[in-house]
């Protein structure tokens, strides 16, 4: 395993295989690095490349906890050996997805046919063609065909499972795609599911959610479970949330989200573009940037104004992003959730900016947050 400055950081021992729903090919996940002594999990998509020198690292950190193998999880590392019609598995391919946007996947392996002086290596055949070697439990088997469904889907998939079941799945999921679901959830099965998973867990599951989910969830919560909660999480988070967590569920304050999209009036054109074109970024935070002085967190510098991604697009690269300003609109904290809605509906808006006295951008409220809360809170059953 290198680093962006291809220097040795660790050693590759195994591949995360999950099996592919129906006649889909497994998926890759990630590699088994060890690294001073421990065994970690490294996810293929903070991988940029893999060469015959290794597995060159996009850049950023790596989460150092110990390995562990989730349910319905192969290592490549189990299947050789094992023994087949036409010989003995000796290794896997993989490669990138052809089907996927992002992602890789299983799509080979290598079969030997023992030492006759007939065959001088192994034969390399499709994966489907010995698709038994990739078959789990019935439950690794729904987790697969879960995974592949979009994370409002997938919800409605969880909310008709028996308890256990759930709390099965939910212990399976990578910590990004839980955070996902529940944050599709109705609140009372978000909190029976968080209940479901140890307080570490938990805590780094809510911190994979978007800051308003997160501090929508925490309100349900006692007190007392929702103090450990942040207790255990990152404290800039804990402190992003306990912020959050001061305004009133039904004002803008408790409808924002605290990490919308920022720049400074002196970034160019082509790096707002290049950060709007982000694929982990939801689209409806891609739509519009918002222009601060430094700093660039929440609460920022003071508020300048807007830019939608479509006049970005119409600028050239190297102008300003201060240059594109096109509306100062913002509402305050303490603003009710119908008005805000009126103000978003007035102006046609997609999102809105919430500032305090000072003029610091606090954070921001998209038009999907104040649907889900104006919307009956059956919705997703009757009409999603």
């Amino acid at each position: 395993m290198l680093d962006k400055e291809d220097l040795t950081i660790g050693r590759i021992r195994d591949v995360v295989i999950l099996p592919g729903a129906g006649k889909e090919p497994p998926r890759a996940l990630g590699l088994v690095v060890t690294l001073q002594r421990r065994r970690i999990f490294v996810n293929l998509g903070q991988i940029a490349e893999i060469s015959v020198d290794g597995a060159h690292l996009h850049g950023g950190a790596v989460d150092l906890e110990r390995f562990t193998r989730r349910t319905g999880e192969i290592l490549a590392s189990e299947l050789y050996g094992q023994h087949v019609e036409d010989g003995t598995v000796v290794d896997v391919a993989i490669s990138p997805s052809e089907q996927r946007r992002v992602g890789w996947e299983v799509s080979a392996l290598a079969i030997s046919h023992g030492r006759s002086l007939l065959h001088r290596g192994p034969e390399v055949v499709p994966w489907d063609r010995h698709p038994e070697l990739f078959k789990t439990d019935p439950l690794g088997e729904q987790l697969a065909e879960l995974r592949e469904l979009q994370p409002a889907d997938l919800a409605t998939a969880v909310e008709g499972l028996p308890p256990t079941r759930r709390s099965q799945i939910a212990a399976a999921l990578e910590d990004e795609q839980l955070a996902d679901l529940l944050e599709e959830l109705p609140e009372q099965d978000q909190v029976r599911l968080l209940a479901s998973l140890g307080l570490e867990r938990s805590a780094g599951v809510v911190e994979e959610m978007q800051p308003d989910d997160a501090a929508d969830l925490l309100a349900e919560l006692p007190d007392e479970q929702r103090e450990r909660l942040l207790t255990a999480m990152e404290t800039v988070q804990a402190e992003d949330l306990r912020r959050l967590l001061r305004y009133g569920p039904k004002t803008a304050g408790g409808l924002m989200t605290s990490q919308p999209l920022i720049v400074t009036p002196d970034t160019p054109v082509a790096e707002v573009l290049a950060r709007i074109r982000d694929p982990d970024t939801p689209v409806t935070a891609a739509a519009q940037v918002y222009v601060c002085e430094p700093p660039m967190v929440t609460p920022t510098g003071r508020y300048l104004g807007t830019v939608g991604f479509q006049r970005l697009l119409r600028r050239a690269p190297s102008v300003l992003a201060g240059q594109c300003v096109e509306a100062r609109i913002f509402v305050r904290p303490d603003l009710p959730e119908r008005d805000l809605a009126a103000r978003i509906a007035a102006y046609n808006l997609v999102s809105v900016a919430v500032c305090d006295e000072d003029g610091r951008l606090v954070g921001a409220v998209t038009v999907d947050d104040v649907l889900d809360h104006l919307l009956p809170a059956n919705w997703r059953r009757t009409g999603g």
